[in-house]
């Protein structure tokens, strides 16, 4: 029987690159973004996989993410990869004013967005064989790695999705539902700049082998790319 993953922000860098990989390894993958008719690249990824299919989602629209779910509604869903996410940084020196409008945008589609996303896909994830919600996040919402001011809205909005991932891991645990985060790694993607460390392929391949080795046991853990558990 093949498996069924749902990915979230799949038109370029890291969601483009999970895509690529479950393709290639045989899943159904059911790829998701805000402007299908935009992401040339995920274009000739379904063009060359049949089993890849596009759907249109913006994180932070409950209409749209309803709308997804509905369309999904003969398909289990064993992995759902909440991987969109935003950077819009403007805090970059000490009294510089605060942006309270893209801080707020940030969190509803960085904090926010994950959630909605995964309760409204959780019918689908408990007919699923793998049952796991993995989420992207970021050792920049580690609070205990936190060594410089700045990043604010970034760093608030991965803090906040840790800690409601944590609480939601407790509450799945009794549907056998695990949830599993994630740090990619300094990655060299738009978001990531070109000085990271890693390329894509290589921090999804050490993402996909945690995927892999996850059991109930890891439910609600911080780990990065490489295995190594992260403070919270």
């Amino acid at each position: 029987m093949i498996s069924n993953v749902l990915i979230t922000g799949s038109n370029r860098g890291l969601g483009l690159e999970w895509c690529r990989q479950y393709a290639k390894a045989g899943w159904r993958v059911f790829a998701s973004c805000r402007f299908p008719e935009q992401a040339d690249a995920l274009q000739q990824l379904a063009a060359e996989y049949g089993t890849v299919v596009m759907h249109r989602l913006d994180v932070t629209d409950p209409d749209q993410i309803e709308a997804l779910a509905e369309a999904l509604a003969e398909y289990p869903i064993d992995l759902l990869i909440n991987n969109a996410g935003v950077y819009f940084e403007k805090y970059d020196r000490p009294g510089q004013p605060i942006d309270y409008d893209t801080w707020a945008h940030t969190l509803r589609v960085n904090t926010m967005g994950a959630m909605r996303v995964s309760q409204a896909l959780l019918p689908h994830i408990r007919r699923g064989q793998k049952r796991l919600i993995a989420v992207i996040t970021s050792h920049m919402g580690s609070i205990a790695e936190i060594e410089r001011p700045g990043s604010y809205y970034y760093r608030s909005s991965k803090a906040a999705l840790n800690a409601a991932m944590k609480g939601f891991s407790l509450e799945l645990g009794a549907l056998k539902i695990g949830v599993l985060l994630l740090h990619p790694g300094w990655v060299r993607t738009r978001m990531g700049g070109p000085d990271g460390l890693l390329s894509p392929q290589e921090s999804i391949e050490g993402m996909r082998a945690r995927v892999e080795a996850f059991t109930l046991a890891d439910s609600g853990r911080f780990f990065r790319y490489d295995g190594a558990e992260i403070p919270w």
